[in-house]
């Protein structure tokens, strides 16, 4: 007895020292990069001014910029492009989204992390929530000052954004947008401010949850169909039908709305007064347009509450789409992608529920 009491205490000496050591160390995570360009990547001649050009630094110099954020997982980086976001297009969007099937499709990736101006952010973590059917974390990131300015925010940013990519609590709740410590679902967030470094707000929903110096905190998860869910693919799409918003005010013309029809819009969203709404004038010419096949949405330039069906509008009788809580540029996006399919307006409501 003795004796195996002895080699028991050996084994344990054995273990003890083997933790010590790291040896059963938890495995690092395995996260890409894809960088778009945007401020995060932007530089300007002195640190105290507010003009500067947008992607002017690399994915490596980023990477190589933050102290300790290859601690939090094993990183790669790739260049995708290097525009401002004022310059993204549904060409980038769609290269980024065949990106990412290919890379969640080799297996071994437990997050993605994208770098992106904050301009269109919210159109391309929406895109990307429709399309991109995986589980695991997809992250976008910015910054609203850029690389080169006293106290920049990219930094912090990115190595946030890289420990909720790597989080295993992070999986199952779509595309997410971390900055300024805040956590956001692509369904709910909307940029507000032009300058301020805290430019994103979740109004409706709220936030997904924290990231405090890599330290992670999750809420919730998003309430309406994104990913794995989703019914959207872009796997063998080239170009998305064209879809125009159109801002609503005082006296507003109707022939800005005849114009988009003659131009080809398949689809037409008003940026509505109140709760979606419209002129007389505005009224008929989006009527002419439905019976010519195009999709109208009534979204509305407010920034929060929602634009309901058949309230101030008979969306029946009109043959109009309500966007409930999507505001108009998130309407535009789940516009052109659910015309990819012919539908009818009652699926096409459905669509605005559902996502």
């Amino acid at each position: 007895m003795k004796t195996l009491n002895t080699v028991l205490r050996s084994k344990i000496t054995i273990l003890l020292i083997l933790v010590s050591m790291g040896s059963f160390a938890q495995k690092k995570a395995n996260v890409v990069i894809l960088a778009t360009g945007g401020t995060i990547a932007g530089a300007a001649s002195t640190g105290v001014q507010s003009g500067y050009t947008s992607g002017q630094v690399t994915i490596d110099a980023m990477v190589n910029a933050v102290p300790d954020i290859t601690k939090l997982a094993n990183i790669k980086g790739e260049q995708i492009s290097n525009v401002g976001s004022q310059d993204m297009s549904f060409e980038i969007m769609l290269k980024l989204a065949k990106r990412i099937a290919e890379l969640t499709q080799q297996g071994g990736l437990d997050g993605i992390v994208i770098t992106h101006g904050t301009d269109t952010m919210e159109e391309t973590a929406y895109f990307l929530n429709l399309v991109c059917k995986t589980d695991i974390p997809i992250v976008l990131v910015g910054s609203m000052r850029p690389s080169t300015a006293v106290s920049a925010d990219g930094p912090l940013n990115l190595y946030n954004a890289v420990a909720v990519a790597a989080d295993p609590n992070a999986k199952k709740r779509g595309v997410m947008l971390v900055m300024n410590d805040w956590i956001h679902s692509a369904q709910s967030l909307t940029k507000v401010s032009t300058t301020a470094v805290q430019t994103f707000m979740s109004p409706l929903n709220g936030l997904i949850g924290i990231s405090n110096y890599g330290t992670n905190e999750f809420y919730r998860f998003p309430f309406n169909k994104y990913g794995s869910q989703s019914e959207f693919s872009v796997d063998n799409v080239a170009k998305l039908p064209r879809v125009d918003i159109i801002y609503a005010d005082v006296d507003l013309p109707a022939d800005l709305i005849d114009a988009s029809v003659e131009k080809g819009a398949k689809g037409i969203v008003i940026a509505g007064v109140g709760n979606g709404n419209m002129n007389k004038a505005g009224m008929e010419a989006c009527e002419r347009a439905v019976k010519k096949g195009v999709v109208v949405v009534r979204s509305s330039r407010v920034v929060t509450g929602n634009v309901g069906r058949n309230v101030e509008v008979d969306d029946d009788k009109m043959g109009f789409v309500a966007s409930y809580d999507h505001n108009p540029q998130k309407s535009r996006i789940l516009l052109s992608v659910a015309l990819l399919k012919q539908r009818s307006n009652a699926d096409m409501q459905k669509i605005f529920y559902e996502y």
